[in-house]
């Protein structure tokens, strides 16, 4: 209350300043005070202005209310005072994880020396308990248009003596051209687009090994090259959930994938002066009862070169070519799986003792059934697959014709073990120069467990 009556009192006074000035002063002088009268009102009403907000901020906190934060607007629309996030450093956008298999292959044996070379070194005679993957991936988006992905394997064989070494997977870079990230290309050491189970990864795949006749062309199914692939945003998050969701997706390798690469496979140096050419095509439709189905078609060709026994006089290098088609009915909960791949490529001839270029195809068909107990995943599967053709990876690109039946079950009673119980009947063809009739016949159970973190 003194604070008002002081101010009327100003307000009467300043109001009986101005009448004495208007008679005192004749007409030459009035401008000048009628400025020196506006600057004496300016200085009142900053004065007073200054006085209500004093009055109001002393109320206010006599009250208990909070002061506002200048520095944050109350308009939602203003986003020049919005605090910002303080930026990731590049170490804190990379993630890590990682998966390990252990195997056991003798039980029910009836063939020790059946064996798969390919599949698992710890197939027959002298086998045991082995480490067949021990992988951790380090991978994450360091900028908006950068995508890295690093996967080690410390648990490499590079033969049935030489366990556990440490070697490179994956070591590819991802450059997106626009910002959807519809657009990139693919540099460095990464599986080659070529077959949907050499695409999924070994930590999904419900059989325990891929299949012969795809895998056959592209052995451990890296290489090192420049790819590109073309995803829309939609298939992008659609590629995303079929993994996620635990359908055994492949993951993204776009809708459109074409990829130049050394032809060697992986960690190997490029041994000709000619590139291989891979293309792939590949959609996964979505039905109106929410059925997934994935439908693909590819090919690659190119020159490589073999090892051979006779190294004399003969010629190690070929010319291979192969097409293959892929259909998938995701297991919601039946599932069917199949793959065929036709072309030719190098060969051992046991008639001619001579490694030549041959017609290869086969394929492989496998269904499954999803079934959820609560928190459990079972899944019970069998597989069929066939191959006839030469294993360019293998010495004097040995001659195989195989013909296998497989019968399992994978349990998942939590998302971070799962175990694999197979039984495989098989009849396996492999020969080459120093070993040109081995046919192998027999059946035995197989067993993992895998351990994901």
């Amino acid at each position: 209350m003194f604070l008002l009556r002081f101010i009327l009192n100003f307000c009467k006074t300043i109001r009986k300043k101005q009448i004495i000035t208007n008679t005192r002063f004749n007409m030459k002088k009035n401008n000048l005070n009628r400025k020196r009268l506006h600057h004496f009102r300016i200085k009142f009403i900053v004065l007073l202005t200054v006085l209500l907000i004093s009055i109001g901020g002393v109320t206010g906190q006599e009250k208990g209310d909070k002061i506002p934060d200048p520095s944050v607007s109350s308009n939602p629309l203003d986003t020049s005072t919005v605090k910002t996030e303080k930026k990731k450093e590049w170490f804190e956008k990379i993630s890590i994880r990682g998966y390990a298999q252990v195997r056991y292959n003798r039980l029910l044996e009836t063939n020790p020396l059946l064996s798969c070379d390919q599949c698992d070194k710890s197939w027959g005679e002298n086998g045991g308990f082995f480490i067949r993957r021990t992988r951790i991936i380090f991978y994450g988006n360091v900028h908006d248009r950068v995508y890295i992905y690093i996967q080690p394997d410390f648990a490499s064989a590079i033969s049935s003596t030489g366990l556990h070494y440490v070697q490179l997977r994956d070591a590819y870079f991802d450059l997106f051209l626009d910002n959807n990230k519809e657009f990139r290309f693919r540099v460095g050491q990464s599986k080659v687009p070529y077959g949907f189970e050499n695409l999924q990864s070994s930590q999904n795949r419900i059989p325990l090994d891929r299949h012969d006749a795809l895998n056959s062309a592209v052995a451990n199914e890296r290489d090192l090259g420049v790819y590109f692939y073309y995803t829309p945003k939609k298939i992008r998050e659609r590629f995303k959930d079929l993994v996620s969701s635990g359908l055994k997706g492949s993951g993204d390798y776009g809708v459109l994938g074409l990829g130049i690469y050394n032809g060697q496979t992986a960690n190997k140096p490029e041994a000709n002066n000619s590139a291989h050419y891979v293309y792939r095509l590949t959609y996964p439709f979505m039905l109106n009862n929410g059925q997934f189905i994935e439908a693909s078609v590819q090919g690659y060709h190119g020159n490589v070169v073999i090892n051979r026994t006779q190294t004399n006089g003969v010629s190690n290098e070929f010319f291979e070519r192969r097409v293959a088609g892929t259909l998938v009915y995701y297991p919601q909960p039946l599932g069917f799986q199949a793959e065929f791949t036709m072309g030719n490529g190098p060969e051992f001839n046991s008639a001619t003792k001579n490694v030549e270029n041959q017609d290869l195809y086969g394929g492989y068909a496998q269904t499954m059934y999803m079934l959820k107990a609560g928190k459990q995943l079972i899944i019970p599967f069998a597989r069929w697959h066939y191959y006839k053709g030469g294993k360019k990876q293998e010495i004097d690109a040995r001659r195989y014709l195989v013909n296998e039946q497989e019968i399992g079950i994978e349990w998942q009673p939590f998302p971070a073990f799962e175990l694999v119980a197979m039984y495989t009947m098989s009849d396996r063809t492999f020969e080459d120069f120093k070993n040109p009739n081995n046919r192998q016949r027999g059946n035995l159970l197989r067993l993992q467990a895998q351990f994901n973190f």
